[in-house]
Order: C-alpha cells, then sequence, then structure tokens
C-alpha cells in the first residue's frame, strides 16, 4: 500500500496483545505510517476499546475511514474467556488484587450452565468502576484508583448467546454474543452473584466484530513488518 491508501482510509484488522491499551495501538500504528511515509499528519482511530487484559480483534481505521468508526462500534461482539468462580476484585479482573472469597460448594456443573440463561436476552448491566466511561469530565477508572465513590448508572444490553464451554474446577470457560456497550467484566461479576458466589475475568478474548473475525487479523509485529517491505 501507498500512502495515498492510508490517507484515503483503510481499515486494519489487528490481533491486540496483552497489557496493551487500545490508544496504545493507535499511537504505534499512526507512528509507523507516518514514518513509512514520511507523513506529517494522518488521522488513526480504533472503533470499540479493549482492556489492557483483553487481546484479540480490534478495528483500525486510517484517513476517511476513520468517519465510519461509528457504524462498526455498534456492530455486535463475540468474546472467549475464562472466569474465576468463588472470588471478586475491584475492577472484576485481574487488574486488582482479591477483595472478597465467597463458598462455592454448592455450585454444580449444571447450575452454572442453567444460571447463564438469566443473561441472554436484554439485561440490566453496571459497568464496572475500573472502567473508560466519562463523568463529569473524568474517566470512571480516575474515581476508583482515588479511592473517591461515585454513583454508576444501569444500562440496558442484549446477549445473543451465552454458553460455557468448559469447567475445570473454579475456573471456567465461555463464549459470548453481545451488543455494543456490554462489559464482559460485569456479566462474569454478576454471573458469580446469580450463582450466590462470586466470580471474576481472568481471560478474555474478542474473536468478532460485526463480520470482522480473528481469523482476518494481523499481529502489531506483522503489520509494521509488511509496512516496511512496501
Amino acid at each position: 500500500m501507498k500512502a495515498e491508501d492510508f490517507l484515503s482510509g483503510q481499515v486494519l484488522l489487528i490481533d491486540k496483545p496483552l497489557n496493551w491499551t487500545s490508544f496504545q495501538v493507535v499511537n504505534k500504528l499512526r507512528w509507523e505510517i507516518r514514518q513509512a511515509f514520511n507523513l506529517k499528519k494522518i488521522k488513526v482511530g480504533h472503533a470499540g476499546t479493549l482492556d489492557p487484559l483483553a487481546i484479540g480483534l480490534l478495528i483500525i481505521c486510517t484517513g476517511k475511514k476513520t468517519k465510519e468508526i461509528n457504524t462498526y462500534q455498534a456492530a455486535e461482539k463475540e468474546y472467549t474467556g475464562t472466569l474465576i468462580l468463588g472470588s471478586t476484585t475491584p475492577s472484576y479482573d485481574l487488574e486488582t488484587e482479591i477483595d472478597q472469597r465467597f463458598e462455592t460448594q454448592h455450585i454444580s456443573e449444571k447450575l452454572i450452565h442453567q444460571t447463564t440463561q438469566k443473561f441472554t436476552g436484554e439485561i440490566e448491566q453496571f459497568p464496572p468502576v475500573f472502567s473508560a466511561i466519562k463523568k463529569e469530565g473524568k474517566r470512571l477508572y480516575e474515581f476508583a484508583r482515588a479511592g473517591e465513590n461515585v454513583e454508576i448508572k444501569s444500562r440496558k444490553v442484549t446477549i445473543s448467546e451465552f454458553e460455557i464451554t468448559k469447567i475445570s474446577g473454579l475456573e471456567v470457560e465461555f463464549r459470548v454474543v453481545c451488543s455494543k456497550g456490554t462489559y464482559v467484566r460485569s456479566l462474569a461479576h454478576d454471573f458469580g452473584r446469580a450463582l450466590n458466589s462470586g466470580a471474576h475475568l481472568s481471560a478474555l478474548r474478542r474473536t468478532r466484530i460485526g463480520d470482522f473475525t480473528i481469523d482476518e487479523a494481523t499481529s502489531i509485529d506483522n503489520f509494521i513488518k509488511n509496512l516496511s517491505s512496501e
């Protein structure tokens, strides 16, 4: 591809690695494209944030294609992941330490499978306090890290599919298909509560956004390598 291709607009499918923020991916790719084609400026944005501890499909738009970001953000998404039963964390995942432990002896595999039915269709969900949602001009995670309490409003989201794919002791692997705005961390937290216990997310991978799948995505390193060879 040439500079004109990126300026006129490209949709890049990136397999986001662990511990990268979505903004870091955008900044890295913007810098690499500018360096490769000696560009002073180019628009680059992502269509749907992935948490640093999540991996998988991230849509990156360049140039005029950034106008289509809202369309991709609104698309249905699919994830696979793992949750740990019997304990919770303030962030609902491994970003923070375990703060509470719960009984799990009463939880059977049958109960786990049955409980998924409570989380299909349109549901009410509270976003995690450790999230990038803005309130009063600040990100929620800024309030959380400062130890400040903040009121969070629930939101309606749609879970089209929620299936348990493997149960190994307290580790439960799952696949979920959901609407824009769904927090899978909140789903894991609420799932634990519905089991009269607790749960937190230990792994998450986004495998599909609309018609785009993870199989079509490339790593950041491969993208840079192909960029420099053109």
